[in-house]
């Protein structure tokens, strides 16, 4: 047996099957971890769904933004925005199907005899391992539960505020904040305040700014943190963070690392030709 992560798919479905098979992977006996942003941009949203819903236990899979923002797009809360390529899954004969399991996926992975845990953006500053696991459950019971309050939260689950975490606050206000540190989160200031502006890569920010990870406050560092979604950080990794998110739908690659056994060093990587 043998665990690989794989970083943010978004639609790159033909990079993804090249991938598997440099991998020689075998759904019979290997896992796949998948960063989340199966989906958009890409051409292959569509089949990327369908790819990794078939593997079955075999795959486990977080939710990034654009995952969720399919969500609210299938709802009819949001509309396709310039660059989205969800339109075949909208019309798809499986939709429902597709959509209910995405619903079902959570917002953090954690595997004990691995050490490792597996978040979309990247641990909020402070939140220890069991938080996190409790506050993604806030939010994965909400996407699980009855149709109003889901949709009630992907209504509310746009915005950037707040960029504070407090533990009073409740409702969709907390739940947005979760949503936000999980799947959206890059740069905070010392007051572990979350800052949507700066996109690029560690250097580029302002003074006051530094990468989630390198806060004096990350706590989790008895665990290896796997991440994607910061395609200008690109595939990053020390004794503590697994960054997989190489922009394979800009022109970048997808990229494999394996979690366990003797070859945790070595990557896998394959280009995306965007259409």
């Amino acid at each position: 047996m043998a665990v690989y992560a794989v970083g943010d798919i978004q639609g790159c479905v033909v990079a993804l099957e090249e991938l598997l098979d440099d991998l020689q992977f075998d759904p019979a006996k290997d896992q796949l971890w998948l960063t989340g942003d199966l989906v958009n941009r890409g051409s292959g949203s569509l089949e990327s769904l369908r790819l990794v819903k078939g593997l079955g236990s075999a795959a486990i899979t977080i939710l990034g933004n654009h995952d969720l923002h399919l969500l609210s797009v299938v709802e009819g809360i949001k509309p396709l925005r310039p660059g989205d390529t969800l339109k075949k899954i909208i019309t798809a004969p499986d939709r429902d199907e597709l959509v209910a399991w995405l619903r079902n996926q959570p917002l953090a992975h954690f595997d004990e005899s691995l050490k490792t845990l597996m978040v979309h953006a990247g641990v909020y500053p402070g939140w220890s391992a069991k938080k996190l696991k409790r506050r993604a459950a806030e939010v994965e019971s909400v996407l699980r539960g009855p149709n109003q309050p889901y949709r009630t939260f992907l209504k509310e689950m746009y915005g950037r505020r707040p960029t504070v975490w407090k533990g009073s606050m409740q409702g969709n206000k907390r739940l947005r904040f979760i949503t936000n540190a999980c799947t959206r989160m890059r740069y905070v200031n010392i007051e572990r305040q979350l800052d949507f502006e700066q996109k690029g890569a560690p250097g580029s920010q302002p003074k006051d700014l530094m990468p989630w990870f390198q806060h004096p406050s990350l706590k989790c560092r008895n665990w290896r943190i796997v991440c994607g979604h910061w395609s200008a950080l690109g595939f990053w990794r020390d004794s503590k963070i697994t960054a997989l998110d190489s922009g394979c739908v800009w022109g970048g690659a997808l990229t494999a690392v394996r979690l366990d056994g003797e070859n945790q060093r070595q990557c896998w990587q394959v280009g995306c030709t965007v259409s």
